[in-house]
């Protein structure tokens, strides 16, 4: 490590001040060391009235000073002037435009465009563009999920999408030290599952476990594994009713509470109807119809 560092002063308002160059430099405790001392040894000339004047100098960390070398007064001590054997470079605009069109989409101006015209937020739209590879299957998801017909909206979709790409794609990636390249995943799986969360089909804790089935390889089909892992989500509002009516018969003392305003109370007897529905109802729904039903 060797570097220099240019230091000046001036006071507050003042046009900037005379530099010296403190030369050769070899750690970051000696660069600050350096700054300090030359700081404050040209501060305490200009309070003198004294002038400063334009040098090289070296840095002593035994006396925690600075010494000059020589005085530079002028570019020209620094040895600037034209090198004979290079002739003008002239780079033609028609040139610099190819380029650029030719160029691939940099991550800065892809983040850009993720917020602009998906709505993701600046975190995602960062997170989307790590490597080309994880941006090009967000947008190839995004686009599936838009595709299908779940009862979203299309500016809905890419959150969505880029949610299950941080979270469970990512974990997975994360556990078995694979890239986005190597998931054993197809797009349009994870659209269709996507799509059955957003539907109702299956629970965000059972789409966890067709994530891990479609993973595993165990079945390609998103609706065979969810039958075969019976985690269809209760579709029948009568008998979701039913459900609510005896959990709310057989659990007098929490509906007491949760008339009392005890919050807890609500969240036991929505796990009741959870573990009498053996998972299957849609927590939205059996919450919405707890409250409808207790005067919530």
């Amino acid at each position: 490590f060797r570097c220099d560092a240019n230091v000046s002063v001036r006071r507050p308002g003042a046009t900037l001040g005379t530099r010296r160059e403190v030369k050769n430099l070899n750690s970051f405790r000696f660069l600050q060391q350096a700054i300090d001392a030359e700081v404050q040894w040209q501060i305490e000339r200009l309070e003198d009235g004294l002038a400063i004047e334009q040098a090289t100098v070296l840095f002593d960390p035994d006396s925690a000073s600075t010494r000059a070398m020589r005085s530079k007064e002028d570019a020209h001590d620094y040895r600037y002037f034209p090198d004979p054997d290079l002739p003008p470079l002239v780079i033609e605009p028609e040139w610099v435009e190819r380029e650029r069109a030719a160029m691939p989409e940099l991550p800065a101006a892809m983040a850009e465009r993720f917020r602009r015209v998906d709505g993701l937020p600046a975190y995602d739209a960062a997170m989307m563009t790590q490597s080309r590879a994880l941006a090009r299957w967000y947008e190839a998801l995004r686009d599936a999920c838009v595709a299908l017909d779940a009862g979203r909206t299309a500016s809905a979709w890419p959150k969505l999408a880029a949610n299950w790409l941080m979270g469970e794609v990512s974990k997975r990636l994360n556990a078995e030290g694979v890239t986005i390249e190597q998931i054993p995943l197809a797009v349009e799986q994870l659209a269709a599952l996507i799509g059955r969360v957003a539907d109702g089909t299956v629970s965000h804790s059972g789409a966890r476990q067709v994530f891990e089935a479609l993973w595993n390889a165990d079945d390609g089909d998103v609706d065979a594994v969810i039958e075969r892992l019976g985690l269809r989500q209760m579709s029948d509002a009568g008998a979701l009713e039913a459900i609510v009516d005896a959990v709310i018969a057989a659990n007098a003392k929490s509906v007491e509470e949760f008339r009392a305003g005890k919050d807890k109370a609500f969240n036991a007897l929505v796990g009741q109807v959870m573990k009498a529905s053996k998972g299957k109802a849609n927590p939205a729904q059996a919450s919405a119809l707890l409250r409808r039903k207790l005067g919530g």
